[in-house]
């Protein structure tokens, strides 16, 4: 009998998860760990020195189509909701796809956000079917020169 090892950062494991049951609150997970699995969604997350920048691809939508919230004063949560086909009361026929690469799929993101950030100050632009997100460093966050005495 053979045993499949995995390395982690986090140690070697029998099985690439630790889990006996399914995560049901990922849409897209199969028996995979918080260890194991990602965000189903193309972003960057960028650390500059006065904001947090976040980077969410949003090809083929428009800015009134996503949804920008902010929960519980340090939750930031971005979502964009495709509608149904039923919904689509357009004349032109939609075709029939010979290949489906682009995925326009409805999302929900959130992160918790850390109180060195100011999240009352969030600014969101949407070019190019990129949606960016800056959230600025509070002014008691940054740095501070002390004069010597």
């Amino acid at each position: 009998m053979t045993t499949l090892k995995v390395d982690t950062p986090f140690g070697t494991r029998l099985f690439p998860t630790d889990l006996l049951f399914k995560n049901f609150f990922d849409r897209a997970s199969a028996f995979q760990s918080n260890i194991d699995s990602k965000i189903n969604h193309p972003v960057d997350i960028i650390l500059k020195e006065e904001f947090l920048v976040f980077e969410i691809a949003a090809v083929g939508l428009e800015k009134k189509d996503i949804e920008l919230q902010v929960e519980d004063g340090n939750c930031l949560k971005v979502s964009y909701t495709k509608p149904s086909i039923d919904s689509n009361n357009s004349e032109i026929d939609a075709g029939q796809y010979i290949h489906k690469g682009i995925a326009k799929r409805s999302f929900e993101l959130g992160w918790k956000i850390s109180p060195k950030f100011d999240l009352t100050q969030i600014d969101a632009k949407m070019e190019y079917g990129l949606l960016t997100i800056s959230v600025p460093i509070t002014p008691e966050s940054r740095p501070k020169t002390i004069k010597i005495k």
